[in-house]
Formats: C-alpha cells, structure tokens, sequence
C-alpha cells in the first residue's frame, strides 16, 4: 500500500447506512479538511499523471471538481466541467446513459474539447463506472481521447474498471476498498 492510499485510508470516513440502509458510504470531507493531505492528493496525480499528454482534464459534478481543477491548475490546462443536463449556460453536448434503476444525462459545453484533443476524466469516487464512461463519451464525441481516469477512492467490489477497460485509457485510483 503507497503511503498516500495509507493517509487516505485513516483520513476517510466510513458511514454505514447513508444514503440508504446497507450502504456503507465512504465520506472524503475530512480530506478536503486536511490541507496538508489534500496538497500530497493533487501531488499524486501530478506524479502519477507525468509524461503523459493531457490537454484537458474534465471534472465531473460535483465532486470531481474537488481535485480536478487543483490538478488542471497545477498542470497548466484547462479545467472541462460535466454537468448534469441544464446546468451548464452555453451550447452543450450531452450523452445518456442507464443507471441501476432509471436513467441519467450528463452535459458539457460544445466548444471545450477540439478533435484530438486528451482528455483526464477525474471524479472523486469510481463505484460502477457509469458516469465516467458518459463523460468519456462526451469526450469521443467532440473528437477527443481519453487520456486516463483518475479518482480518489475505487470501490473495487462494484466492479467500475470493467465499464471502463473498452476506452484503453489507464484507470488512476488513490484509494481502494
């Protein structure tokens, strides 16, 4: 286990029963309490992420902002929001996609990716997979490439990296349960 997925692991907290009963939700907040931890979290993806081309790195909502525009900041690109349908002002793209129960679309506008473009998709947790494979298909759409996944905690169980092997890009986790 790397040192930073050791800080990681005593800094989250575990919260049974929440959203629902028989979930165990694993809680970032006291991460992001942490100045000094959050500093080493972006400095790990910075280290992890070297000598690979990314033009872009595309956050999902919400929390996927929470590192991902201090990544893009650090690296000098441009920070890609992925919204939920309606939430962003401009022309959007958006792709919908099934979810255990229902359904969901997410969005972003139509002019931040360029045809070759790399992307990042970055997003705090990678449970099923689902959002991220939508942003990466946001991201095909408009021409470009996934450049690699990146998240803070895998819950390995829910089987997410199998969704997300078909766009070969590599799959960046921190933490893993």
């Amino acid at each position: 286990m790397s040192p930073i997925e050791q800080r990681l692991r005593q800094a989250i907290r575990a919260v049974p029963d929440f959203p629902k009963p028989g979930i165990l939700f694993r809680d970032i907040t006291p991460v992001m309490e942490d100045p000094a931890l959050s500093a080493e979290v972006v400095d790990a993806f910075v280290q992890t992420l070297s000598g690979r081309r990314v033009d872009a790195i595309a956050g999902i909502e919400s929390r996927g902002f929470l590192y991902g525009m201090p990544l893009a900041i650090r690296m000098g690109v441009p920070f890609i929001t992925v919204r939920k349908k309606g939430k962003l002002p401009h022309r959007t793209v958006s792709y919908r996609y099934d979810l255990e129960y229902g359904s969901a679309e997410i969005e972003m506008h139509v002019d931040v990716v360029r045809p070759g473009m790399h992307v990042l998709v970055h997003d705090d947790l990678l449970a099923t997979g689902g959002t991220a494979a939508a942003a990466a298909e946001l991201v095909r759409m408009q021409g470009g490439h996934v450049a690699a996944f990146s998240f803070l905690v895998e819950l390995s169980f829910l089987k997410g990296v199998d969704r997300l092997r078909p766009y070969g890009a590599d799959i960046i986790r921190l933490s893993t349960y």
